[in-house]
């Protein structure tokens, strides 16, 4: 199988040099492990790595502090940290006694424990990294649509063909509800989770509406807040907040809720093939998502990004403010032949954009307007220059 370097690659080189430790956080199967190996494989210095999926990895911990003491001058990497919480106090009083860059290299496959552990007993001590599904930028434009059927996701996007990515990624589904919500200690039938992922996948970018969803699935509203921030939280669904502003508009005031994984929403939508998917009633919407993942993949720190709409109909699918905190309107549309209403033109009005694009699958960069550009999603590093 064939080997893709992942772009955050270089930046956590660059955090172990300077952090005492660094995290790598995400989903399971996005390549944490793999990561970390290339990393020791590359390192000259000696690297102790710890599973604490397996047993024997396990048992080395006993007494933690003895153990993990031994390695002042290595770098241990964890994987699967979340199963051990209780090691985070201790890994903040190793590195107070001894300080120096890349004692500790963590990895986690889910945020909830990991983020708040962390923050209590290493704050100025870890810098974290997301590892994503693959993007455009790693897997190459040339298969972008393949990367956009089958999602990011490593032995799905490299499966043999279509039939096995789609079989990867409905046992990762089962998987993921079955075993890895249970071990995070949060106990909701797998069922009842599953026709809620499937409810969210039905409505793929839309406003989140916890009421109908909640009368759908008999439940209170406040637990489908809470499934909803469970997925959230295992990097399976993004909330897209909407922009507010002391602006004198009606603004919509729900976010937009995003399955991360076009691979995952596909699988959900039982859509196997690129010719089933093109002829899909959400073609449209699984465009849209799959282009958001890819521009918040290559976002630079410091900038921000939401949605704007109002009740008047003005509306871009991401409003997003550089370093400066000036505006960059977004529309994105899955046509060769781009087109942008009212909506779109009021909106960039209200928020006195400095420059808007309309990203679209095709070849083509050309201006609509002076400030306005119709988009390659293969040239999406330009909404940041």
């Amino acid at each position: 199988m064939m080997f893709i370097n992942r772009d955050i690659t270089a930046a956590i080189g660059q955090s172990l040099k300077k952090y005492p430790v660094v995290g790598i956080i995400g989903p399971r199967q996005t390549g944490k492990t793999t990561l970390a190996k290339k990393l020791q494989a590359n390192s000259s210095r000696k690297i102790v790595y710890l599973d604490l999926e397996l047993p024997s990895d396990v048992n080395k911990l006993q007494s933690p502090e003895l153990y993990l003491g031994q390695f002042e001058d290595a770098l241990v990497v964890i994987d699967e940290i979340q199963r051990m919480p209780s090691l985070f106090p201790l890994l903040r009083a190793l590195v107070d006694r001894k300080r120096k860059g890349g004692r500790f290299l963590v990895l986690g496959s889910s945020s909830p424990d990991l983020i708040r552990q962390a923050s209590e007993s290493l704050a100025g001590r870890i810098q974290y990294h997301e590892l994503t599904p693959f993007t455009i930028h790693e897997t190459g434009h040339k298969n972008m649509l393949r990367l956009w059927l089958r999602g990011g996701f490593p032995l799905s996007f490299l499966a043999d063909n279509d039939k096995e990515s789609f079989s990867w990624r409905e046992s990762f589904i089962k998987t993921y509800l079955e075993m890895d919500i249970p071990q995070l200690g949060i106990r909701i039938p797998a069922q009842q989770l599953r026709r809620f992922w499937m409810m969210l996948a039905h409505s793929h970018g839309q406003l989140w509406n916890a009421s109908r969803i909640a009368g759908n699935l008999g439940i209170s509203a406040p637990s489908a807040r809470h499934y909803l921030d469970i997925l959230e939280d295992t990097f399976i669904v993004r909330q897209l907040m909407p922009y507010h502003a002391n602006i004198k508009k009606r603004l919509v005031k729900s976010p937009k809720v995003y399955i991360r994984d076009s691979g995952i929403l596909h699988a959900l939508l039982m859509i196997g093939r690129l010719d089933d998917l093109q002829g899909h009633p959400t073609v449209g919407s699984s465009w849209e998502g799959f282009v958001i993942e890819q521009i918040f993949a290559a976002m630079p720190k410091g900038w921000q990004a939401y949605f704007y709409r109002t009740s008047a109909g003005a509306e871009l699918d991401l409003l997003m403010f550089d370093g400066g905190n000036r505006a960059i309107g977004v529309e994105i549309k899955y046509s060769s032949t781009p087109q942008v209403g009212k909506g779109f033109w009021s909106a960039f009005n209200d928020m006195s954009c400095k420059k808007g694009f309309v990203v679209y699958p095709g070849d083509e960069l050309y201006p609509l307007t002076k400030n306005v550009f119709v988009l390659p999603v293969k040239q999406l590093l330009k909404l940041f220059q």
